[in-house]
């Protein structure tokens, strides 16, 4: 009997660390994999899709113009429940923290399917930052039977919230599989942008898109890196990858459109992504993914939020939380490049060393075929 796996994802950050266990899935006999993405970012999906060459077998395609995480939800229920009649699946594989994640795990819990949940545990312990995303992975450890947690610290969270000890499996973090097929040493960029980047110079990589930065939050970071890039027009280039939503890229445009040292970058695929990273000399973002990813290439992170869910990383100090202030930004940077502040890179890669699908799929061997 070969068992049925669904990997349900709808974002860009999700594709990318649910590749590298589709992709085991696939070459394993005991598993029939089936792909079912909502496309909740369309666009972004849509590049690690092809990159990977994954072809998922329902596309729900419901992103929509000026949805709401209401409408979102709904609708994400609604077509997931026919898509779940008609393949029965053993167990639903959902990721991190998206509305898509949660989505489908009540859908599934809905038609007693068995979830489980990669990169479960991770908290900031305050449910309106991020917003909604804090709030989906609670609701989706819920609804899970199997919890695959990056860490022990994201284990520990599940405890304390009473999920058993023996459905949690601190297994790291597929991000670090997939940076295994993307980095490359001779890589050259497809960006035309990127392959005119002299990284001779310190190239800082900037990203800002969350939720709760919109507004004033993203204005005071825009305007701390136009005085850091007047500042030090000849030392360094910033990169700052923005995100297609709009009330994102006008703040952004409004503020640092024609600096020569600012290049603004619409999304690149993750190949470019990667190896960006790994040739840069440190990063300014909001983003979670990015906040594994970095550090695992012993690039220190400057992070432009109050909180984090990945405080393993602040504790090696490879990551340190500045928030949204436009002169705390600036200062802090500024002792960066500078060289005033010191950080190790001698840290051991904590989210393990590129074999997390390979662990993820052993268990479920034992779980369903006792072996």
């Amino acid at each position: 009997m070969k068992i049925k796996v669904m990997s349900v994802f709808g974002t860009r950050p999700e594709a990318i660390k649910m590749v590298p266990i589709i992709k085991e899935l696939e070459e394993n006999e005991n598993f029939e994999s089936v792909v079912c993405v909502t496309a909740q970012h369309r666009e972004m999906l849509d590049q690690v899709l092809e990159i990977f060459n994954i072809k998922p077998k329902y596309d729900l395609n419901i992103m929509k113009e000026k949805q709401t995480l209401t409408t979102l939800t709904t609708t994400i229920i609604k077509e997931l429940e026919e898509v779940y009649l008609k393949e029965k699946p053993h167990i639903v594989l959902v990721h991190g923290d998206t509305t898509t994640t949660f989505c489908a795990a009540l859908s599934a819990f809905y038609k007693k399917i068995d979830v489980g949940h990669v990169e479960a545990g991770l908290r900031s312990n305050d449910i309106y930052f991020p917003f909604p995303e804090e709030v989906n992975r609670r609701l989706t450890a819920v609804l899970s039977k199997i919890h695959f947690t990056p860490t022990n610290v994201s284990k520990n969270n599940l405890l304390r919230e009473g999920v058993k000890d023996d459905s949690i499996f601190v297994v790291g973090n597929t991000v670090i599989d997939t940076m295994k097929y993307t980095i490359k040493d001779n890589y050259e960029f497809k960006n035309e942008v990127l392959k005119s980047i002299n990284f001779n110079k310190k190239v800082i990589v900037v990203t800002a898109h969350r939720r709760e930065n919109w507004g004033e939050p993203i204005s005071n970071i825009c305007r701390a890196i136009k005085r850091l890039s007047n500042e030090y027009k000849d030392d360094v280039q910033f990169v700052f990858l923005t995100h297609l939503n709009p009330i994102v890229r006008n703040d952004i445009y409004n503020i640092l459109d024609g600096i020569d040292n600012v290049k603004i970058l619409n999304p690149i695929d993750i190949e470019d992504a990667h190896n960006l990273l790994s040739r840069c000399f440190f990063v300014m973002t909001d983003s979670g993914g990015i906040q594994e990813e970095a550090p695992y290439l012993k690039k220190f992170v400057l992070v432009l939020r109050g909180e984090t869910e990945r405080k393993e990383v602040l504790d090696q100090g490879l990551m340190k939380l500045i928030g949204t202030d436009e002169n705390i930004i600036y200062n802090i940077s500024k002792d960066f490049i500078e060289g005033k502040i010191l950080y190790r890179d001698d840290c051991n890669n904590i989210y393990g060393n590129g074999d997390t699908s390979e662990k993820i799929i052993e268990i479920l061997e034992k779980k369903y075929l006792n072996k």
